[in-house]
């Protein structure tokens, strides 16, 4: 799919508003060697892996904010495509939330992003190694995000005992497998409940976070959420190249977080005092 004329369909937002994902094969790939090339600059910059140490292997290596570390990167929250996405689903007004990069490890299991009740959150996910189901791919669990339905809430109260309650490996769970190729993009609902089996050591896969505006109401839960990003040390929500590199239209989506943000480097200056290294994840 090419960059001109790129939209949404209704069938494309009944989908994403009934079952919690979309995928969209072959979206980016245009611009997938590029994105690649970036990604591995930003890890060869910072280390090769977690907390400015060469990745082990052994455990998922995260670095947050991502996207920020790098112009390039940046500039995929200005792609049409991205934001004719985002402006669909979440309106024009959307908030840029943060982005994590990754090089995953092995089996990641069933969870949620979070659990909003009224304010819908998405992560967008660029996978850079082909994957299929038993290799790492994204699996959904689709509906299981539609909070105060009897099926969601089963989910969420089962999930964790699945063995017990259903019988069920973690891996043997029903559920779509979201295969992809560099340049495709997949993104889910933070409610939707998700993992991924049988990857290997060193999966790579970054995200864009974003959500609705929230309402001046609701803005202690806004600041709420941001200070959960202390556990990965960080003193904004936003880093400098993405402020530094803004157009007007990027603005608007930065603008309702950093208003926020301003609790974040207590938050994690005492983080840093109660763990050895920051959060993976």
């Amino acid at each position: 799919m090419g960059s001109t004329g790129f939209r949404l369909t209704d069938q494309h937002i009944a989908h994403f508003n009934t079952f919690g994902y979309l995928g969209f094969p072959g979206l980016l790939a245009d611009r997938a060697d590029a994105i690649i090339d970036a990604f591995e600059e930003v890890w060869a910059g910072r280390g090769g892996g977690h907390d400015r140490k060469p990745h082990a292997g052994v455990a998922r290596s995260c670095i947050v904010p991502f996207i920020d570390q790098h112009e390039y990167l940046c500039s995929l929250l200005d792609d049409p495509r991205i934001l004719a996405i985002e402006k669909a689903l979440l309106g024009d007004d959307f908030n840029y939330m943060g982005s994590d990069g990754n090089y995953y490890v092995g089996d990641t299991g069933w969870h949620s992003d979070g659990w909003h009740d009224g304010i819908t959150h998405i992560k967008i996910a660029f996978y850079l190694d082909p994957l299929t189901r038993d290799t790492g791919a994204l699996r959904v669990m689709p509906g299981s995000h539609m909070r105060g339905a009897p099926y969601a809430d089963d989910v969420m109260e089962k999930i964790g005992r699945c063995q017990d309650e259903w019988g069920l490996a973690p891996d043997e769970v029903p559920a779509v497998a979201l295969e992809t190729n560099p340049g495709d993009i997949v993104l889910f609902n933070h409610n939707t409940k998700h993992a991924a089996f049988g990857g290997g050591k060193r999966r790579r896969m970054f995200t864009i976070n974003t959500c609705e505006r929230y309402p001046e109401s609701r803005l202690q839960e806004l600041r709420d959420y941001v200070g959960g990003a202390s556990r990965f040390w960080i003193d904004r929500v936003h880093g400098e190249k993405m402020v530094a590199t803004a157009d007007a239209e990027r603005l608007v989506h930065l603008e309702q977080v950093r208003a926020n943000d301003g609790h974040l480097a207590e938050l994690s200056a005492a983080a840093r005092e109660r763990m050895a290294e920051p959060s993976r994840g």
